[in-house]
Order: structure tokens, then C-alpha cells, then sequence
């Protein structure tokens, strides 16, 4: 049994703001007896041109404060960044989920794959893309780090879960509109459903200050049934669910649909 703490915060534009509500959920967390929690993407600052200003690399004030606070608590946690890269990506950003152990030690970085140039955005403009997959061990289970769009695409989790993922954790910033809040529900419990694999998704709670769309909250966790066990609607929130490894296996006993693919299926 895993406790994790699903940790859905409204982000505004100043990150030290938002450090301080990451501080105030981690207390909460870990008096509930989470071994890991789990921020929204862009947990630094909002979406906008000010990412590029504001980009930190991960030894920088954001990560390092939640680093200590990890440390102080002494459980994992998984947040979202803008990180600056190399001058040859045009001056863009990479939007990067870090994973920090309660030691305080950086364990991961994922940089996001598929980035939002969809419903009239472009987050292509101000964000350079990631190339890998990455699974990162936390709490006693293998963690694959999924962001926001990335979970449109469906290969991008069955390579997590081929590379031993034991639970996909899906940090978000998801823009509303109609039909976004259900594409999220959907897609989160298919991922969950393909791939038999515990599913903790973590949005932003709407921002009343901020007229940018992002943030439906809906913050959920999914088992490898597809069975949501948790969902947090829009206020913001600090949940903590209990995650069960036994369930993963009497789901893939029953249904050993990752042991059936078909790979050299003839596609003429």
C-alpha cells in the first residue's frame, strides 16, 4: 500500500506564491501520511510569455525550496516547471515535471513530448519539446511522468508501462472549453484501462484571477480497472488516496491484455 496525496492548487504568475501553497499542501500531506504528492504542471508559475523570464533551472529557488520542504516532511514529490534550455531551441523553455525523493535529492526530470498547439494554442512558441520516455522510482513504486497533452497519446504510456511503470502520474494544466473537462475524465481512465496501470492525475484548480482558461481542477486517481477511486471536482484541495499493488495483480490476472498485443500485426 502506497499513500499518495493528490495536491490540486490554484498557480498564479509569482512563484514564490506558489511555493509557499506547495509548502502548505506538503505539511497537509504528510500529516496524512502521504509517501508521495503530486503537484499540477506549470506548479511555478502560470502559462504565458512570462514563462521565459521566469524559467528556473532545477537547482534554482523553486526546486530547491521543494526540495527541502520533501526533505523536511520526508516524502516524494512530483511538480511541474518551465526550466531554461540551451540557446539553440530559439530562447524557448522546456516545460519539465521534476520528481524529488523525501531525501531532498532531484531523482528525475521529464521534459513534455507533445506540446499544446491545439484548440487556438501554441505552446510550441515559448516551450522547446522533450524526446524521452522517463520512469523514476518513488515511494516504493515505478513512476512514468505523463504532462497534460501528452496523455492524448496513448503510446506515450504503453512505452512507460513497457519501461515497468507501476502508476502513471499525469500532471496537468488543462485548458477548459467544450468538451475538455470530458476528454480529460475519458482519457485519463483509458489510459488507466489500456495499460492496467494505477493512474494519479493532477490538474490545476481554477484561478478566479486568471482569465486564461487553464485550470478545471478534476484532480483524480484511477485504478488499473478503471475504477476512479478519487476525484477532486474544481476547489482546490489536498487529497490523500491509498494506492493497493494487490489490485494491479488481480486486474492483470484477470485481464493480461498487455501480454496479449500483437505487435508484427500486418498493417497493408
Amino acid at each position: 500500500m502506497t499513500r499518495i496525496a493528490l495536491c490540486q492548487i490554484p498557480v498564479s504568475g509569482d512563484p514564490v506564491v506558489n511555493l509557499r501553497q506547495v509548502r502548505e499542501s506538503l505539511a497537509r500531506a504528510a500529516d496524512d501520511g502521504a509517501e508521495l504528492a503530486i503537484f499540477p504542471e506549470a506548479a511555478l508559475t502560470r502559462y504565458g510569455k512570462r514563462i521565459l523570464e521566469l524559467a528556473e533551472p532545477l537547482d534554482g529557488p523553486f526546486v530547491t525550496g521543494l526540495a527541502e520542504a520533501a526533505r523536511t516532511h520526508g516524502l516524494s514529490v512530483i511538480a511541474g516547471v518551465f526550466e531554461p534550455v540551451s540557446a539553440r531551441d530559439g530562447g524557448r523553455v522546456s516545460n519539465t515535471a521534476v520528481a524529488v525523493g523525501p531525501d531532498g535529492e532531484v531523482r528525475a526530470a521529464y521534459r513534455k513530448i507533445h506540446l499544446f498547439d491545439s484548440f487556438g494554442a501554441r505552446e510550441s512558441a515559448l516551450v522547446a519539446p522533450g524526446d524521452e520516455p522517463v520512469v523514476v522510482e518513488l515511494a516504493g513504486l515505478r513512476v512514468g511522468l505523463v504532462t497534460c497533452y501528452d496523455i492524448r497519446f496513448p503510446e506515450l504510456t504503453r512505452a512507460l508501462a513497457d519501461l515497468g511503470a507501476d502508476l502513471f502520474a499525469v500532471i496537468a494544466a488543462w485548458g477548459s472549453g467544450p468538451m475538455k473537462e470530458e476528454h480529460w475524465a475519458t482519457l485519463v481512465r483509458a489510459r488507466a484501462i489500456e495499460n492496467t496501470t494505477w493512474t494519479a492525475a493532477v490538474g490545476q484548480a481554477p484561478n478566479p484571477e486568471a482569465a486564461d482558461g487553464f485550470g478545471i481542477g478534476r484532480s483524480m486517481l484511477v485504478d488499473p480497472m478503471g475504477v476512479v477511486r478519487a476525484d477532486l471536482g474544481p476547489a482546490p484541495a489536498v487529497q490523500t488516496c491509498v494506492l493497493d499493488p494487490q489490485i494491479t495483480i488481480v486486474t492483470r490476472n484477470a485481464l493480461p491484455c498487455l501480454e496479449h498485443r500483437r505487435l508484427g500485426v500486418n498493417r497493408s
